[in-house]
């Protein structure tokens, strides 16, 4: 069912897309001033969900397996039953190949914006002393990511569209936003804040474009 989804949001996408060129948004981010605070109040329980990776899913029998969609390995496919169940003298061989690694949640969010149906994963990266990155991941249904630095105090917020619609990619910059940190968990090496940015697409006629949520993630 996830996949039916997933298929009608792109083709819904896409009508809505030819024909709608995308605005030009602004020439210059608005730096956002952190907040810090002791304890950062939320709830962050998503922090102990997790997800295989894209194209594998729990099977009937209980163990991971081939979602639909063709993202498995290929050799993956022709070890197993009519049911997508593994042969029991494949199984060895097939968890080899197959990546079914949990993958920790490290953000819940939501947003207003472009080939946009949810993620909850950020990456989290120290580049130097006074400079971290962050960017969440896009899948097969979502195309826009926030991506945004942390300098000296201040958050520098983007919202990057990679369309499926050629000619659409579009680059929206933060007009004004809020983000708090949980100093004692950066102190750990983890990032767990609140935030909401609001970007510039110069379109009055639509949504406001936003980003928020809650973030729960190791500095790497």
């Amino acid at each position: 069912m996830k996949n039916v989804f997933s298929g009608v949001l792109l083709v819904a996408c896409c009508m809505f897309l030819w024909g709608h060129r995308l605005p030009h948004c602004a020439e210059k981010i608005s730096p956002v001033t952190l907040v810090w605070t002791d304890s950062l109040v939320g709830d962050f329980s998503f922090a102990k969900k997790w997800s295989f990776p894209l194209g594998v899913e729990r099977k009937q029998d209980g163990k991971a397996g081939c979602a639909d969609g063709g993202f498995c390995p290929q050799r993956c496919y022709g070890m197993l039953d009519d049911n997508g169940i593994v042969l029991n003298d494949s199984a060895a061989i097939f968890y080899a190949l197959l990546d079914t690694t949990y993958m920790y949640h490290t953000i819940k969010c939501n947003a207003w914006c472009y080939e946009y149906a949810g993620t909850d994963f950020i990456t989290v990266t120290r580049k130097t002393n006074d400079t971290i990155s962050c960017y969440t991941l896009c899948d097969v249904a979502t195309h826009s990511y926030l991506q945004f630095e942390l300098i000296d105090g201040s958050c520098y917020p983007k919202l990057v569209l990679k369309s499926i619609v050629r000619g659409n990619d579009a680059t929206f910059l933060c007009k004004k936003g809020t983000m708090t940190i949980d100093r004692n968990a950066w102190a750990k090496g983890i990032l767990k804040a609140y935030f909401h940015f609001d970007f510039d697409h110069q379109n009055t006629q639509e949504q406001n474009m936003y980003w928020s949520g809650l973030i729960h993630a190791p500095i790497n």
